[in-house]
C-alpha cells in the first residue's frame, strides 16, 4: 500500500525543514501530528436513538473507520439526558488514516466553505488546535441524499510539539489556510 501523501511530504520536506527553522538538534525532536480526533454531538438522540445510528454512518464515511457512542457522565434532569445515555459520535485517526483525513480536509473540504477566509490560528497552549466545521456537507463523502440533517463536527488536531509555536508551524506546513490577519 503506498504511503499517505502528505505523510510522505513530511518525512521529505517538512520535517528537515521544521528540523532548521526551529533549531532542533535531534531529529526525533521535530514536532509531528499524533493523531487526529473528531466528535459530534448530537442533541436529538436524547428523543430518538436511532438518530445516533444514521450520524455513525455518515461519520465513518468520513473518517473512514468505524466511530464509537460516547455516554453521558452526568444526569441533568432539565435536558432529559440520563448518567450513561449515548449523546455523541467520535472517531480517533492516527496513521496513514490520519494523514489521508488531513489531506482531503485542507484540500477539498474547507475549499467547499462559503464565502472561505481561512480558519482561526488559535491554539489550545499545549500544542493541540482544534477546528469547528459548522457543517458536515462540505466533505466529499457526504451525500445530500444520505443525511437528513446537517450537523457540527469538532476536528481535533494532537500534536508532540511542546509549546504553540511549533505546533503552529507545524500545521501551517501542511498547507492550513491560517486567516492571513493572525500571526
Amino acid at each position: 500500500m503506498a504511503k499517505a501523501r502528505l505523510k510522505k511530504l513530511y518525512e521529505e520536506t517538512v520535517r528537515p525543514t521544521l528540523q532548521k527553522e526551529l533549531a532542533l538538534k535531534n531529529i526525533m525532536e521535530v514536532p509531528k501530528v499524533e493523531k487526529i480526533v473528531l466528535n459530534i454531538g448530537v442533541k436529538d438522540a436524547v428523543a430518538d436513538s436511532r438518530v445516533l445510528q444514521s450520524v455513525s454512518e455518515i461519520l465513518g464515511k468520513i473518517a473512514g473507520q468505524r466511530p464509537v457512542k460516547t455516554l453521558v457522565r452526568k444526569s441533568i434532569a432539565s435536558f432529559k439526558i440520563r448518567e450513561e445515555m449515548p449523546i455523541g459520535i467520535m472517531a480517533t485517526l492516527r496513521g496513514d488514516r490520519m494523514y489521508e483525513f488531513l489531506d482531503r480536509l485542507i484540500n477539498l473540504a474547507l475549499p467547499q466553505v462559503r464565502d472561505f477566509q481561512g480558519v482561526g490560528s488559535r491554539l489550545d497552549g499545549r500544542g493541540n488546535y482544534k477546528l469547528g466545521v459548522q457543517d458536515w456537507m462540505i466533505f466529499p463523502e457526504v451525500s445530500f441524499e444520505s443525511a437528513d440533517k446537517s450537523y457540527g463536527l469538532n476536528i481535533t488536531i494532537v500534536t508532540s510539539a511542546k509549546n504553540d509555536e511549533h505546533a503552529f508551524k507545524l500545521i501551517k506546513s501542511f498547507g492550513m489556510p491560517f486567516k492571513a490577519n493572525n500571526q
